[in-house]
């Protein structure tokens, strides 16, 4: 990847833009945590997130000097994701074997057990609060950099993050998990949805 020189097209931004390697590797945990939290499959996330670099490099000539890289990547990521989602909604859908995904091991430890909730109760989250929890809580982005990514308003993202948050205490605390413990054992490791 070496250092990317690339002129900006853009009247009012710098002439030259350099992005260095270890910035884009900096913000590679937050951009596969957002994937995860969008795909719910780690091999999807870690494709998407490939993506996202090789989009991000061919297009660093249009980031912006004094903008965050991080924000910039994560709104190529959902650009990417959504893009693949209205394609994959034109092919007809075929079912998996529901059994791939069982879970082999039953987890020995309470905080496996109440890790796997959240994660049920997390899925159960309409994406846009999903989105805004990933971006806001896990990735830590402020409100507007989050609405920026999301293009939207601040106060939208902040209203996501608050329904979201309601959402999943009610869902953890009123027992309305879809899937029961009993129903669906964690698989050690297992990242995918639950």
């Amino acid at each position: 990847m070496a250092y990317l020189a690339k002129s900006m097209t853009t009247g009012g931004i710098c002439e030259t833009r350099s992005v260095a390697d270890a910035d884009l590797v900096a913000c590679l945990p937050h951009l596969r945590a957002f994937a995860r939290g969008l795909t719910r499959n780690p091999e999807r996330a870690d494709d998407l997130v490939q993506d996202t670099v090789v989009q991000a490099l061919t297009s660093a000539h249009q980031f912006q000097v004094g903008t965050n890289l991080q924000a910039w990547m994560i709104t190529i990521l959902r650009n990417l994701r959504y893009t693949e989602l209205r394609r994959m909604m034109r092919v007809p859908f075929q079912s998996l074997d529901a059994s791939a995904h069982q879970p082999a091991v039953l987890p020995s430890q309470e905080a496996t057990l109440e890790f796997g909730d959240f994660r049920r109760a997390f899925g159960q989250l309409g994406d846009d609060q999903r989105e805004a929890l990933i971006l806001v809580g896990a990735n830590g982005l402020s409100y507007e950099e989050a609405a920026r990514a999301c293009d939207c308003a601040a106060g939208t993202i902040k209203s996501r993050v608050s329904r979201g948050r309601g959402e999943l205490r009610r869902i953890l605390t009123d027992d309305s998990l879809a899937d029961k413990r009993r129903d669906t054992p964690a698989l050690a490791g297992y990242m995918g949805a639950c």
